[in-house]
């Protein structure tokens, strides 16, 4: 769809997921390389299996954050702003694993100039477990309305005092 605004959208509208995996032992350690995470549990296959009784080492709780923004970013593009997202974690996932973020619109509210779309989303694992779960809220710009600046001050939001 190019160039699309807040109108094309509607509650219940899935928006396209992004796989990643499988995940590999080495994926996992680099990414707690690059984070300075050097909790034993994310690369040390014998301390995650004998110390905390996990069943291999685990995928770390930032590199599934990231996932989840880089699916909300590559959906509003260049067009609109990721403006609050929320996570929790309920299950761990580990290498082997191939995840699958996934989104659905579940708000949509004009507020000012401005289209705000509420999306749930989350990361599935092969096995169909969710084991991340999260909101996104997004700004979108309106039809015939102007666009989304860069970087975008979300206290244009808020109702004005007169």
């Amino acid at each position: 769809m190019p160039n699309p605004v807040f109108e094309d959208f509607h509650v219940g509208r899935e928006i396209p997921s992004l796989v990643k995996g499988p995940l590999t032992p080495a994926h996992v350690m680099r990414w707690s390389a690059a984070m300075e995470n050097w909790h034993r549990i994310h690369y040390d296959w014998r301390y995650a299996t004998t110390h905390d009784a996990l069943p291999d080492i685990v995928v770390n709780g930032s590199w599934k954050q990231h996932v989840l923004i880089q699916l909300v970013t590559d959906w509003v593009a260049e067009i609109g702003w990721v403006w609050k997202t929320a996570f929790q974690f309920r299950g761990m996932d580990h290498p082997g694993d191939t995840l699958t973020a996934w989104g659905r619109i579940t708000t949509t509210e004009v507020r000012a100039d401005y289209g705000v779309i509420g999306l749930e989303i989350g990361l599935r694992n092969q096995r169909g477990d969710a084991g991340t779960t999260g909101t996104a809220l997004t700004v979108w710009p309106r039809r015939g309305g102007p666009p989304v600046p860069y970087p975008f001050d979300p206290r244009v939001l808020e109702p004005r005092i007169e």
